[in-house]
Parts: structure tokens; C-alpha cells; sequence
């Protein structure tokens, strides 16, 4: 058992700043605070948290905590970093500076671990709209999924409408037969209330969440949910601080899916669009897969950026693309262990100081558990980013992979702003942005994709609005795009 130190209750590295001890110490008492957080043991937790602080922010006493820390030993950085930059250098300059950062993580090659258990949990919306294919395709799917779960998995099933209903409870050494029985009788009834689903699910996923497992709550929905978003919203954040994530499976175009990519984002997973009910199986065994394939959890990343610089935009390519939420820390998700992790991280740097050489974009520390391990500690690795300051303007190209990766991120983006233009009443903005859009897609080849953004032009040039099915297709297309070369993702 590995004593833990003051330093690893904030989840920071012993040379942690002032400024990252502060930090690190707001966001984990805002998330244990006793008012928001009723897990057992959380309460203690919340107040070694305070301590913790109160020792390590007053300068005298830190350094006397720090002369009784045994040796810290020298072990291999469990993951491995490539950083490749849009510019090669930054210039003194009155106008915004914009740096495109491609950021890969990989498990150390000599990485090998156990494929550690599941600990998932099936919310499923059986509202009235999920009735007939839709709902007959999430139950045989389901009972596939329960058939091929191993004895050390943990799976458990949630069906809700306007009340939620733990259907097969969280355990192991089930009666899959049971099971399956319980499943095949679920009908569709009553509204969509996401938060009641999403509540009981966590419940579930909670009775045996351990760092050892990987803990993942999957909602699959067809609708929308009313009133309760922040509700929903305020659980993702409290299943980040506990080790769970949430994805999501939309069908059909009735979902919000503003609504659950954010949701999804704040603990690290994604959302999916799904446009047929015959789909659902293929998706969803995808993403069972993929939990199964994780090395690294929980990826967050505390940091601070440099004077005038601001982190703008922030994307996931692998191991499934999604837009991550600008807040401080980010949360990047998971690490497969046969892949990377790439994400692209825009910065823009708005001033900087005459008398400096070098800019720091953004320093700060990974934090990560890697469930295979046989003894669970919470990793740390500092992460920064920095660029020269020249007074040359720079001409040296970027790599091939980053100008295809800002490429697609461009594509992406311009369905975006067309959105944005329309509910600012642009419409002739956003129609030229798309018919742009559809010129580049058929310069790829992406001639399905490129059809479906110009039958949306005339639907907006008809209605001053999108359509909820050709916005889905136009938005998860072009993310798709986004992926490494070499991965494929299904298209809708």
C-alpha cells in the first residue's frame, strides 16, 4: 500500500506552484463540498482536502512537511507525450496570434496490464416515442450485451420515462436468464425525464465503483428533456469527481444534442448520433469495446495559461471524437491501450511582454488512475506547452498530420458558425458557409456528406431554420472527419 501524501489528496506533483495548489484545492472542495456530496466517506475526504491545503498554502509549514516526505522513487512516466505546434515560433505583434497544438498520449510500450472488469450501467429511455423498432432494438441488444459479459463484469439496466426503474440491479454471478426475461418485457410509456434515468444509473454504477473497474453509465435516448438539464448537468460533474463517466446514444433527430455533448463532455465521454434503429447494435457493442480497451481513466488536465494567453477551442480526434468544454481543469477522457490519444487545442495569444524569448501557452499536471494496476495510485505528470519568441515572422510549415487535423477542424467549424448565424438571423451567411462547406466536403470525396449540406441549404433558404435531421447529419459527419488516419467510425 503506497502512503498518501498531502500532495496526492490534491492530486498534484510535489513541486506543485502556489497557484496549483490553490487551484486544485477550489476545484476538489467545490465538487466534495458535504452540501453537494452525500457519498459515504466524502465528508472526511472534504475536510483532509482542507487540510491538506491548510498546510501545504502556508510557505513555513509546507516547507517543513516537505523535509519529512520520504524519497519520492524515480519510476518510468506511465504515459508517453508528442507534441507537434502549428508554428514553429511566436512574434511581437499588435494583432491576436492563433497556435494549433497536436497533442498525442500513449501507454508506455512496456505497458502490460490486465484488461481490467467493467461496471457499466444501461440507461434506457422507454418513453412512448421509443415505442416499436426503436425500442425492440435497444432490448436485443441489451441481452446480447448481458450474454456477453464476463464473470468479473459488472453490467446493470435502468428503463426510464418520467420515473426511472433500476430493471436489473448492479451484481455479480447473475441469472442471465432472469435477466433477459426482465428486459424482454419492457413497454414505452410517459414522458422523457433524463435526470431520473441518470440518478438511478449512477446509483447503480456506484455500488461497486472502485478505481480497479472501468465505471461508465451509456444513456441511450430519442428525446428531449425539459427543465432538468442543469439537474443533470450538476450529476455529470459529481460523476467526475467519482471515477464514472456518462456517453450517449441519440436515435433518431428529436434529441438535444447541445444538451448531452456537454453533458458527456464533463466527465470525459461522447456523444453519438444514431439516424436508424438498426444501427443501435453496431453502436453500441462499439462502445463496450472500447471501454474494454482503456488503459488510462480519467484524464484531467489542471493548468495555468501564460500572460495574455487564452485556451479557445479544444477537440478530441481519438479515441472518439468530441468537443471538450473550456473550463479549467479540461477533461480529456480515457487512453486505449492499442491507440493514442490525440486532441488539438487552439490557443490565441492576445499581448505579449517586450522582454520576452519564450511563451508559455500552458503549464500544468495530468491527473489519470490506470485501472489494470495492482496497486491504485492517482498519477500525475506535468504537461506544458510553450513557444519562442522570434522577431522574425515564421515560415516553417507545420507537419502534414497537424494541417490535416486544423483541415478537418475547419470543416467542422463551419457548420458551427452556420448554426450560429442562424439563430442570429443571418440566414444568408449561413447558407454561403454551408454551400462553402459542401465545396470542400466534394473536394475529399465526401460526396454523401457533401449532398446531405446542400439539401439543407435549401430546407434553411425555404424555413430560416435547420432541419433536426440534417443538422445532426451535417454536425456528427463532419466530426467524423475529425478522426486519425486509419480509424474508422461509422457514418449515419
Amino acid at each position: 500500500m503506497v502512503d498518501e501524501t498531502l500532495y496526492d489528496l490534491l492530486g498534484l506533483p510535489r513541486d506543485a506552484t502556489s497557484e496549483e495548489i490553490r487551484r486544485a484545492y477550489r476545484e476538489k472542495a467545490r465538487r466534495l463540498h458535504p452540501d453537494h456530496n452525500e457519498k459515504p466517506g466524502e465528508t472526511q475526504l472534504f475536510i483532509d482536502i482542507q487540510q491538506a491545503y491548510e498546510t501545504l498554502s502556508n510557505p513555513e509549514e509546507k516547507q517543513r512537511y516537505d523535509k519529512n516526505l520520504p524519497t519520492q522513487p524515480q519510476t518510468p512516466q506511465p504515459l508517453l507525450t508528442r507534441v507537434q505546434y502549428s508554428r514553429a515560433s511566436l512574434t511581437q505583434m499588435a494583432d491576436p496570434q492563433l497556435v494549433y497544438v497536436l497533442l498525442e498520449l500513449l501507454p508506455r510500450p512496456d505497458a502490460d496490464l490486465p484488461t481490467p472488469p467493467l461496471n457499466i450501467c444501461l440507461v434506457l429511455d422507454c418513453s412512448t416515442s421509443m415505442q416499436g423498432a426503436r425500442l425492440d432494438a435497444v432490448k436485443a441488444t441489451a441481452i446480447e450485451l448481458v450474454r456477453q459479459m464476463r464473470p468479473q463484469d459488472i453490467i446493470s439496466v435502468v428503463r426510464f420515462s418520467d420515473r426511472a426503474e433500476s430493471l436489473v440491479p448492479a451484481g455479480m454471478n447473475i441469472n442471465r436468464a432472469s435477466i433477459e426475461t426482465r428486459i424482454q418485457v419492457m413497454q414505452a410509456s410517459g414522458g422523457t425525464e433524463i435526470y431520473q434515468g441518470l440518478e438511478a444509473g449512477m446509483t447503480e454504477v456506484r455500488r461497486y465503483c472502485s478505481n480497479n473497474h472501468i465505471n461508465h453509465v451509456i444513456l441511450i435516448t430519442d428525446g428531449r428533456t425539459y427543465g432538468d438539464e442543469e439537474a443533470c448537468l450538476r450529476l455529470a460533474d459529481l460523476a467526475t469527481t467519482q471515477g464514472i463517466g456518462i456517453s450517449s446514444l441519440g436515435i433518431g433527430s428529436q434529441w438535444n444534442d447541445r444538451f448531452l455533448d456537454q453533458l458527456t463532455a464533463r466527465t470525459g465521454g461522447n456523444s453519438k448520433y444514431i439516424a436508424k434503429a438498426e444501427d443501435i447494435r453496431q453502436f453500441l457493442h462499439e462502445k463496450v469495446i472500447r471501454l474494454g480497451h482503456s488503459y488510462a481513466e480519467h484524464l484531467t488536465y489542471q493548468f495555468e495559461t501564460g500572460p495574455g494567453v487564452e485556451v479557445t477551442y479544444a477537440f478530441r480526434l481519438n479515441p472518439e471524437t468530441s468537443l471538450l468544454e473550456i473550463a479549467n481543469p479540461l477533461i480529456f477522457g480515457s487512453v486505449p491501450r492499442d491507440a493514442s490519444h490525440n486532441l488539438l487545442l487552439e490557443f490565441t495569444i492576445r499581448d505579449i511582454p517586450p522582454e520576452d524569448r519564450q511563451t508559455i501557452l500552458a503549464k500544468g499536471v495530468i491527473t489519470f488512475h490506470i485501472p489494470g494496476q495492482k496497486v491504485q495510485i492517482n498519477h500525475r505528470q506535468r504537461l506544458e506547452f510553450s513557444r519562442p519568441v522570434s522577431p522574425e515572422p515564421d515560415t516553417e510549415p507545420p507537419s502534414a498530420t497537424l494541417v490535416q487535423a486544423m483541415a478537418r477542424l475547419t470543416l467542422y467549424r463551419m457548420q458551427e458558425r452556420a448554426r450560429q448565424d442562424i439563430e442570429k438571423g443571418q440566414i444568408k451567411e449561413a447558407t454561403r458557409r454551408l454551400q462553402n462547406l459542401a465545396t470542400h466536403l466534394l473536394a475529399q470525396g465526401q460526396r454523401d456528406l457533401a449532398r446531405s449540406v446542400l439539401n439543407e441549404v435549401s430546407h434553411i433558404q425555404q424555413h430560416q431554420a435547420f432541419s433536426e435531421e440534417g443538422d445532426k447529419k451535417i454536425k456528427y459527419g463532419t466530426r467524423s472527419l475529425m478522426l486519425p488516419p486509419g480509424t474508422k467510425e461509422k457514418k449515419s
